[in-house]
């Protein structure tokens, strides 16, 4: 698997832009992570920590272009079950 960066910004209110780059190529995703969202996963973590970090744990499972382009946090649950338990890990 080829080296990723990725970067997260703010986009107003709880929508976060994070662009993953590998390569020659990137994609950006929107994410929506409430407050109440980062605490539920992130324990004390900011929003841009828990963003990166999760993005990590995607990256371990599936290539940036399968990820979804716009998301809320907790869509990541439904798809990765053990997601709160291995996020944790991470942080």
């Amino acid at each position: 698997m080829a080296e990723h960066k990725v970067s997260v910004e703010t986009a107003g209110g709880s929508k976060y832009r994070v662009t993953v780059e590998e390569g020659e190529t990137k994609t950006v995703h929107e994410v929506v992570a409430s407050p109440e969202l980062v605490e539920r996963y992130g324990r004390g973590a900011t929003a841009e920590h828990l963003l990166k970090a999760s993005f990590e744990f995607l990256l371990r499972r599936e290539s940036k272009e399968s990820i979804l382009r716009r998301f809320e946090l907790s869509e990541v649950e439904r798809y990765f079950p053990d997601y709160p338990q291995k996020i944790r890990t991470l942080l």
